[in-house]
């Protein structure tokens, strides 16, 4: 899926983390972006760093995708720029360890308007012209969690099993259409996602290795341009989500209540 002109990638949640290195990626394959994430500053930052690395064009757009108007607004934006985006990476989402009867409520709902609600509303909307188009994808970040229950990240655990199906699902209808969609799910990887979750995760305390944004999503663009369907960071990773998929839910559900309970900060 090589850039042919000005051809566009939208990437949600591109201001650190994942979405900054897929944005990373992207620019060196010459491909334009559209970022948007909460802070200007910080997708500036990205911004900046790319352009001067890189002769593409790069739209931000500041944006909290967790309002019930964002996407809509970001929609009529790009309508306004004349613009198209011809792959769509949903990475924006974030998670919270905890009791879910001792969080916030509302903290945990806008946790579902971001992680599921955005997610699936820029996927509707953008598909059709996609399939229309004949070409094009959506890279919808998900996580292992989403093929487990998740005491202690009951909300967060939930909204990545929603992705992993919606995503699935939406493979299998667009199959054959020149379209691709791809749910991503990696294990853990160093981000700010641990800090904003309120999580205490080490590499010693932890069963997977921790990776590095960087290093994962050059393999996950590389399954996602091959038309995967759950796209998961190596063998070993692979292995894992089917081996949740397959092993006795009380097990799964025991062994992620007692890590999860053990990480809360």
């Amino acid at each position: 899926m090589k850039p042919e002109g000005s051809r566009y990638a939208l990437i949600s949640g591109a201001s650190r983390g994942i979405g900054e290195a897929f944005a990373r990626h992207l620019a060196a394959e010459g491909w334009g972006l559209i970022l948007t994430a909460r802070s200007e500053s910080d997708l500036n930052r990205v911004a900046g760093v790319l352009t001067s690395q890189h002769d593409v064009p790069i739209v931000v757009i500041p944006l909290d995708l967790s309002r019930p108007d964002a996407v809509g607004f970001l929609a009529r934006d790009l309508e306004r720029r004349v613009l198209q985006p011809e792959v769509i990476i949903n990475n924006a989402g974030f998670g919270l360890i905890g009791a879910a009867s001792e969080m916030s409520a509302e903290e945990q709902v806008n946790m579902v308007d971001l992680n599921v609600r955005a997610l699936t509303e820029l996927c509707l909307r953008f598909l059709p012209s996609m399939v229309a188009r004949g070409r094009g994808g959506i890279l919808n970040v998900a996580s292992l969690a989403g093929f487990m229950p998740g005491p202690y990240m009951t909300v967060y655990h939930a909204t990545k099993a929603f992705v992993v199906s919606f995503s699935e699902a939406l493979a299998a209808e667009v199959d054959g259409s020149g379209v691709t969609v791809s749910a991503f799910c990696p294990g853990p990887v160093a981000t700010g996602f641990q800090a904003r979750a309120g999580m205490r995760l080490s590499r010693r305390s932890l069963v997977l290795k921790v990776l590095n944004a960087e290093d994962i999503v050059d393999s996950a663009w590389r399954d996602f341009e091959r038309g995967q369907a759950i796209i998961t960071t190596g063998p070993a990773m692979a292995v894992g989500a089917w081996l949740l998929r397959v092993a006795p839910r009380r097990a799964v559900l025991a062994a992620t209540r007692r890590f999860l309970s053990r990480s809360r900060a």
